[in-house]
């Protein structure tokens, strides 16, 4: 079956809690450069569009994007929902696949599971979440338009309008779900981060890629879980963190998440 996929990196300057963190460097490029060439290294035919806000502060995403010849759409700042969805109209998408920018160590062959999981045709999402078993920062999700249409008309919930997905996978019962789950069998899902939201994520991936780039640019899981075995005080830069993620702000809302999928700041 041949889609037409939108690989959708959502990128903004405003974070909280380390405002800037994609233009952070890495071996002497921003953090956004150096994911958006991990991605370029998917082998399942797609096109890269950055999803940035219309916020001016935003600005030097776009600058950088036009460097690196890679597409961008701007949207609203705060409804990720309604950015993604306009981005899949304007480029034609028959699918997206939502790809965190604070994600810059994902491995492109589980980008590329993802993807074929949901080429199969059976399903109107796909993702790596739900349950997650990866080390997070290796998320991916996958929708049809049909059902990300639906999203947008239909979600009220303020949680559903900022991170996009939940109003489908919160209803098994409307929308057919599908998880790639890992093949080792393993979960560290909650405890190995190699996600980008604290300044000790930023020390955590500057440091795996200063020991992985430079003799291997196309490094992937298990080389980075092979340098922790050997290095485990890199592992130990963010452990505090680990397991922590968005969901424990609203465990009162979601239906299909509980304690078991988040971990909650000492």
């Amino acid at each position: 079956m041949n889609r037409k996929l939108v690989l959708a990196v959502q990128a903004r300057l405003g974070s909280s809690r380390l405002p800037g963190k994609v233009l952070k460097e890495v071996c002497g490029k921003p953090i956004l450069a150096r994911m958006l060439e991990r991605l370029g290294r998917v082998e399942t035919p797609a096109k890269i569009v950055v999803l940035t806000t219309t916020d001016n502060a935003d600005e030097p995403i776009v600058q950088l994007c036009r460097e690196l010849d890679v597409e961008v759409f701007r949207g609203h700042p705060t409804d990720l929902l309604d950015r993604h969805y306009l981005a899949g109209l304007v480029h034609g998408a028959e699918a997206i696949a939502k790809i965190p920018s604070d994600c810059p160590l994902i491995d492109p062959a589980i980008v590329d599971r993802v993807l074929a999981r949901y080429v199969v045709g059976d399903c109107d999402y796909a993702g790596n979440l739900h349950p997650a078993s990866y080390p997070d920062g290796n998320d991916v999700e996958v929708m049809g338009m049909a059902a990300l249409g639906e999203a947008w008309r239909e979600a009220g919930l303020a949680l559903e309008r900022e991170h996009t997905t939940p109003y489908i996978w919160e209803r098994p019962e409307r929308f057919r779900l599908a998880n790639v789950a890992w093949e080792s069998g393993l979960d560290y899902s909650l405890s190995h981060r190699w996600t980008l939201d604290y300044a000790e994520d930023y020390e955590f991936i500057r440091r795996v890629y200063e020991e992985l780039y430079p003799e291997r640019p196309g490094f992937g899981l298990d080389d980075i879980l092979d340098l922790l075995a050997r290095k485990p005080e890199i592992a130990a830069l963010n452990a505090r963190y680990a397991g922590v993620n968005w969901y424990r702000h609203h465990l009162h809302e979601l239906k299909t998440v509980d304690t078991r999928h988040t971990r909650m700041l000492d």
